[in-house]
């Protein structure tokens, strides 16, 4: 099996694992309250998601 004839240096393969962080998620508006939520989730502050409420919040 082939072998690297060199090693590759720390800061070029840190270059390479630049893209791979994590990015954070844009808050989406929920669509009965305009609060912002985390999108493909329950509202916290109104208990609806996709037009059905799914809970009742104890506010």
């Amino acid at each position: 099996m082939a072998e690297p004839k060199k090693r590759q240096t720390r800061s070029r393969s840190n270059k390479r694992r630049s893209h791979l962080a994590l990015k954070p998620t844009a808050p989406a508006l929920c669509s009965h309250c305009r609060q912002p939520k985390i999108a493909h989730r329950v509202c916290g502050n109104c208990g609806h998601y996709a037009g059905a409420e799914v809970f009742v919040p104890e506010d």
